[in-house]
């Protein structure tokens, strides 16, 4: 249900499609296992500087699968920890970045939310409609979406199931960058491979910095980006990096 592809001129760059076009690529127990079992591969693989999450011009994907949520009742849903596995998206080491074309609403904006970057293509919609069926997001819409958008968008979208466009996406600071649709995976891969090129432990190290500042207080998120810019002088490749860069030529990075 998902398809994974090498890109990129190094093939240094995953490219994950949700493959169930017939059903908007919504999010069944199947897909969402195989997705999550790859992401821990493909974290793993020090070949791979960047992945890529992508579905089609059609849908990113239209959220999780309703048939198979309808006849739960809490104890099954509860107890089974429904949802729990998702969290290896927002878990993963390596950059992560969606590729949103189309439809994107309930789990399917929950799954591009839990990306670090997220390019749009300009017909894309972006929404949780969980209220029209009688709940609410479960997979972080509510809490991603009033920190990136701000709690009166996130409050409008929940509370209405409202659409939001690319544009307006971008606007409100949801979306990096929009493009035409034909050309957003293309758009997308350029960035991995940027991305790519710099040394994944000094990726990591960003990430890391940058997501506490959702996690955490001002104070406490410049500790820790303050720590983890000195353990960067414990680093080769802060020494290889500097070095390069006064003797004008590319480094070699060494992830150590």
């Amino acid at each position: 249900m998902i398809k994974v592809d090498r890109v990129g001129a190094k093939k240094n760059v995953a490219l994950i499609t949700l493959n169930r076009p017939k059903a908007f690529n919504a999010l069944c127990n199947q897909l969402m296992s195989e997705l999550c079992t790859s992401l821990r591969e493909l974290d793993a693989d020090e070949s791979v500087g960047a992945i890529i999450l992508t579905g089609n011009q059609k849908a990113f994907s239209a959220g999780a699968d309703i048939k198979e949520m309808v006849n739960r009742d809490f104890a099954q849903t509860y107890q089974g920890r429904f949802l729990e596995e998702w969290s290896a998206v927002s878990t993963t080491s390596k950059p992560i970045i969606a590729a949103v074309n189309g439809y994107a609403f309930g789990g399917g904006c929950e799954l591009a939310l839990m990306c670090d970057i997220i390019y749009a293509g300009d017909k894309a919609q972006f929404g949780q409609p969980e209220i029209n069926i009688g709940t609410i997001p479960g997979a972080g819409g509510t809490q991603r979406w009033a920190r990136f958008a701000g709690k009166s968008m996130a409050m409008e979208v929940c509370l209405t199931g409202n659409r939001v466009s690319a544009s307006e996406a971008k606007e409100c600071g949801l979306v990096s960058k929009v493009f035409p649709t034909e050309h957003l995976v293309e758009e997308a891969v350029k960035l991995a491979e940027k991305i790519a090129e710099q040394s994944p432990l000094i990726v990591r190290m960003a990430k890391e910095a940058v997501n506490a500042a959702y996690e955490t207080t001002l104070s406490e998120g410049l500790r820790h980006e303050k720590r983890l810019f000195y353990t960067t002088f414990a680093t080769n490749d802060r020494k290889e990096g500097m070095s390069a860069f006064t003797e004008k030529r590319a480094p070699k990075w060494t992830s150590s």
